[in-house]
């Protein structure tokens, strides 16, 4: 699942508020990294917490869940910030709730895992050692991140106070999506869903990883044990198809991102 196109080198430093960073949690640690080894031809540095990476250039982070936690299996994204502590207060203070943290990941950076007020679970990441998600642009890597959530007016308000994001609507009676926007470019996106949130998950966020070819990586991905939520399918970015790994992680599939 590669192609000749070289991979683009992410900047020394991220812009605060651009997702930085995806990381799982998993039960089954060694059947998560086949996985996604073959799906993705990612290879991983031991440890605790295993760093996913691509020809030695950091992708993403998978972590094992403690056996009595029962709770949902999901990427999460990490959005960049210069000061993780102060953060978590404006997350307090704009009606969202800090789950975990702020806490050092050894001298890797701090962090914290919050909730927005609609309830999906975001982390926060002050880089030291670990900058982020050194490669972009090539098979295997996060393309783009989107909150899938009832409506987006209420939660844009949120992230842009909290992260000093710029929002531009998409103007469209049938369509209720905000880009979001950091150091002048789009970062993320928040696509409001109303009564087609799955009932079984509520808002979260959902990474795309791009792939060369989103048919046959669908058709690999159920080889490997994982399940198709959302056939491929032609979107304005490119070939999309949604996903989840066989521990139920959701995400997306797609090719040729634009």
């Amino acid at each position: 699942m590669t192609e000749a196109r070289e991979p683009a080198a992410r900047p020394a430093r991220y812009t605060p508020g651009t997702p930085c960073w995806v990381s799982l949690m998993v039960h089954g640690m060694a059947a998560t990294q086949e996985f996604y080894g073959s799906l993705f031809g990612w290879e991983f540095v031991p440890g605790p917490y295993v760093r996913a990476q691509l020809g030695g250039q950091e992708v993403a982070g998978i972590g094992q869940l403690p056996p009595d936690r029962h709770l949902p299996v999901a990427w999460t994204p990490y959005l960049a910030s210069e000061d993780v502590d102060l953060t978590a207060e404006t997350v307090r203070l704009c009606g969202g709730t800090v789950g975990v943290g702020p806490l050092d990941a050894g001298d890797a950076g701090r962090l914290l895992i919050g909730l927005d007020p609609s309830g999906a679970v975001f982390g926060v990441w002050q880089a030291a050692a670990l900058l982020g998600t050194s490669v972009a642009g090539v098979p295997g890597t996060p393309a783009w991140h989107e909150l899938l959530t009832v409506e987006t007016e209420g939660v844009a308000k949120f992230y842009e106070t909290v992260f000093g994001f710029e929002e531009e609507p998409v103007v469209s009676a049938d369509l209720d999506y905000v880009t979001l926007h950091a150091g002048g470019r789009p970062v993320a996106g928040l696509h409001g869903v109303g009564h087609d949130l799955p009932r079984d998950r509520g808002p979260h966020w959902m990474t795309y990883f791009e792939v060369a070819d989103a048919d046959a990586a669908t058709r690999l991905l159920v080889d490997l044990g994982g399940h198709v939520l959302r056939p491929p399918h032609d979107s304005p970015h490119g070939r999309v198809a949604t996903v989840a790994d066989p521990e139920g992680a959701r995400f997306s599939l797609i090719e040729n991102p634009r």
